[in-house]
């Protein structure tokens, strides 16, 4: 099983719960680039190594990430 993730970056305020999850520390908060109110947006680092284990979307306080998985 894998899977992606999908930020809505406008909404993160950088609270780096999702970072802290994930099993597989390839969510990190964005190094230079900030959105509108000035906070630095989770990414995810590794694409394709996602497992869709949706850990990052249930400790989102804000509801920020959409968690796909594929086969």
């Amino acid at each position: 099983m894998r899977g992606t993730i999908v930020v809505d970056t406008e909404r993160c305020k950088g609270c780096n719960l999702c970072a802290v999850a994930c099993p597989l520390k390839i969510i990190r908060m964005s190094q230079k680039q900030v959105n509108r109110k000035g906070y630095h947006f989770a990414e995810q680092l590794a694409p394709g190594m996602c497992t869709g284990c949706t850990s990052c979307a249930i400790v989102c306080p804000d509801g920020c990430i959409s968690v796909y998985r594929t086969r």
